[in-house]
């Protein structure tokens, strides 16, 4: 009953391979069911439908008219123009525009059409320029249709409206009856909030009538449904993940003691539990997944240390994979200096002989620790016994690089780390297969870092202040939004300033920016992690894996641009020693309602799980199950104010479901399978329960 839904959209009456490629693009798919999860954004209201002699311009209206004669142009580039009047003979006339002859050209002086658009008024005559619609009566001398309320789709370059409309209601009429397709919600919560069913809300959206309510409450139900769907998988990859074989680890804690005294430090309490909980799911015969969530400078590191030195006391390999080569040469630099047991490093750019050595060491077990990025996960890459891998950044990763990382050993143990706090309702769909230790403070010494608004005009008094901070010789980043000049945006750019400030302060200032050459990014970084360079002007290049702790002073230009957790994380690049540090946020003037709020949040709370919530409500929380970072959730049909309530509910109601019928072998459980096959998550729960 699915296959004409999940069936390709070249299967469409009217809709060959040229249009189902403009169609793919705009809907970001290439299935039925693809086309129908295209929500209209907006729609447009044709019930004004006077007499041609009452029409009054400025409004939308649909006419019917007659053809009364046809006007080509007198020099190229002038406009068709076809004068038309009242059917029924009165006085009244209306002049179409059209700016292309292809329309024009097939109309003929007796004809009747029924045109909607937008009217406009030129002295005494009235005009409609190149109409919306423009539909022939019938043969049986009917008006043409037109709806009265009209969706508006997103669209793509080469793809209409009208195009679009047509494929979508040949979509629409593949849908299966409601008794044949089944109810996969709870009836109740159906009944409670008057939802329509699946199909039923499909055809209120695509094809409106003017019932803002009825709108609204299909909206919530195909949310609801893309919801549950998400939440389903979820549950089931959780309840697999609870059944898969492990191994147990387990150390005597030397190599721990002998790291924590080359720390130097006592762990924070926060560490301790994690530590706690990280143990106890190494020593379970099942496999661990776990999110270690923690701020900037929360010491998730230390923490991913310890565990990978139990793997080394228990004989094991462990691996920590970050996403780039500064992020990865930072751990590695970390890892080399507390680890009692020697760390070899894999990354893309290491070549030749050290690049055999390491290969080496890792397949013959010789390296208990191992640092890298993406280049662990290669073919070539065989590990001796990894049973420990720790995963940075996680967001920066697919699922299927998680799972290609976790098979390179066997009951791998999996430890996701991430440097960015994560609001509480991601934490229900994104990681909500793992279970999660927090880290919620940072360790002794740390001050906090006192963060500044100041508009773009007052950049001669920062520059001052920067000259009186060389002078006690201090070190500072200063983060441009852009690495070259854009027509598009009008803020300075690294490359400039880095010019401006270099002579300013000659010899003094170093740059780093994603379209250098790597080994010259890294030793423009070496520089000023030496003390050689005072200054690095930087793009968000320097966001994570940058560890300069003489750093102290961070500028940002035209803070405003950046979202808020990617704010607080470059903040977080200074204030990682024991002297105090200032973050100067400077902005574009008068600054925005919305963009004070938030940059006044950030002024205010160094809170990283406070920013990344408020963070959440104000721009989305990327694609939960995907790649995608940003926008509502990444999802096509859910967003939206009540997002927050819906995904609570699909929540509550995806476990209850799962917990009583995992296997999906109940009448609604079968129901909830073709939910999950309408929204691609069929295979889901197999996916990341195995990893």
């Amino acid at each position: 009953m699915l296959l004409p839904l999940l069936a390709p959209l070249t299967g469409l009456p009217g809709v060959g391979a040229g249009i189902a490629g403009l169609i793919g693009r705009a809907i970001g798919g290439t299935r039925v069911i693809d086309l129908l999860f295209h929500l209209p954004d907006n729609t447009i209201d044709r019930r004004y439908r006077p007499a041609l002699s009452r029409a009054e311009p400025g409004r939308i209206a649909t006419l019917v008219v007659r053809v009364l004669r046809i006007d080509g142009p007198a020099r190229p580039r002038q406009p068709w123009r076809v004068v038309a009047g009242d059917p029924e003979g009165g006085p009244a006339t209306l002049e179409l525009v059209f700016f292309s002859p292809h329309q024009a050209r097939r109309l003929q002086p007796g004809m009747v059409l029924t045109v909607s658009g937008p009217l406009e008024a030129y002295g005494n005559r009235l005009s409609m320029p190149h109409p919306d619609h423009l539909v022939p009566a019938g043969p049986d001398g009917r008006p043409g249709f037109v709806p009265e309320i009209e969706a508006v789709w997103p669209l793509t370059a080469g793809l209409n409206g009208r195009l679009l409309g047509r494929a979508m209601r040949g979509a629409l009429q593949r849908l299966p009856d409601p008794d044949v397709l089944g109810e996969w919600l709870d009836p109740a919560l159906v009944a409670r909030e008057r939802w329509p069913d699946f199909g039923t809300a499909l055809r209120t959206l695509h094809l409106p009538k003017g019932d803002p309510d009825a709108e609204s409450r299909a909206r919530a139900r195909l949310g609801c449904d893309e919801l549950l769907a998400e939440q389903v998988a979820i549950q089931q990859a959780k309840r697999i993940a609870r059944r898969r074989p492990g191994r147990s680890l387990r150390g005597d804690g030397h190599l721990r003691a002998e790291t924590l005294r080359r720390f130097g430090f006592r762990p924070t309490d926060a560490q301790h539990r994690a530590l706690h909980e990280i143990d106890a799911d190494l020593e379970r015969p099942t496999r661990m997944l776990r999110l270690l969530q923690g701020d900037v400078g929360a010491g998730k590191t230390l923490v991913a240390l310890l565990a990978m030195l139990r793997a080394a006391e228990a004989g094991a390999q462990s691996c920590l994979m970050a996403p780039t080569e500064i992020l990865a040469r930072q751990h590695y630099a970390t890892l080399s200096r507390l680890s009692p047991v020697p760390v070899a490093l894999l990354t893309g750019s290491i070549k030749g002989r050290a690049r055999k050595q390491a290969l080496e060491a890792i397949g013959t077990g010789a390296a208990l620790l191992t640092v890298g990025t993406h280049a662990l996960f290669q073919d070539g890459v065989e590990f001796s016994d990894l049973a420990l891998a720790v995963i940075d950044e996680q967001h920066r990763f697919g699922v299927e690089q998680r799972l290609l990382l976790g098979d390179k050993g066997r009951a791998t143990d999996v430890l996701v780390m991430t440097a960015t706090p994560i609001p509480r309702t991601v934490l229900l769909t994104q990681y909500g297969e793992m279970q999660v230790s927090r880290l919620d403070g940072k360790p002794a010494g740390r001050k906090p870092i006192r963060t500044t608004l100041h508009g773009m005009g007052a950049e001669a008094e920062v520059i001052e202040a920067v000259r009186r901070a060389l002078a006690r010789d201090a070190q500072l980043f200063w983060v441009c939004p852009l690495v070259e000049e854009s027509e598009l945006l009008d803020i300075q750019a690294a490359q400039r300033r880095f010019a401006a400030l270099d002579a300013l302060f000659p010899g003094r200032v170093g740059l780093a920016h994603g379209r250098q050459d790597p080994a010259i990014r890294q030793a423009a970084l070496d520089r000023f992690a030496s003390g050689q360079t005072r200054i690095l002007v930087a793009t968000t290049v320097i966001e994570v894996g940058v560890d300069i702790p003489s750093a102290t002073i961070m500028v940002i230009e035209h803070a405003e641009r950046f979202g808020l957790a990617q704010l607080h994380q470059l903040r977080g690049r200074v204030g990682r020693g024991a002297e105090a540090s200032y973050c100067l946020l400077l902005h574009d003037e008068p600054l925005g309602a919305g963009s004070r709020r938030r940059l006044s949040l950030l002024r205010d709370t160094e809170d990283g799980f406070l920013i990344a919530d408020e963070d959440y409500r104000m721009r989305g929380g990327g694609e939960l199950m995907g790649r995608r970072q940003s926008g509502q959730a990444g999802y096509r049909l859910a967003g939206g104010t009540a997002f927050e309530r819906l995904l609570r509910t699909a929540w509550q109601d995806a476990e209850r479901l799962v917990e009583r019928d995992g296997a999906l072998q109940s009448a609604r459980g079968r129901t909830i399978r073709r939910l999950l096959a309408l929204f691609g998550k069929a295979d889901a729960a197999r996916t990341l329960g195995s990893g």
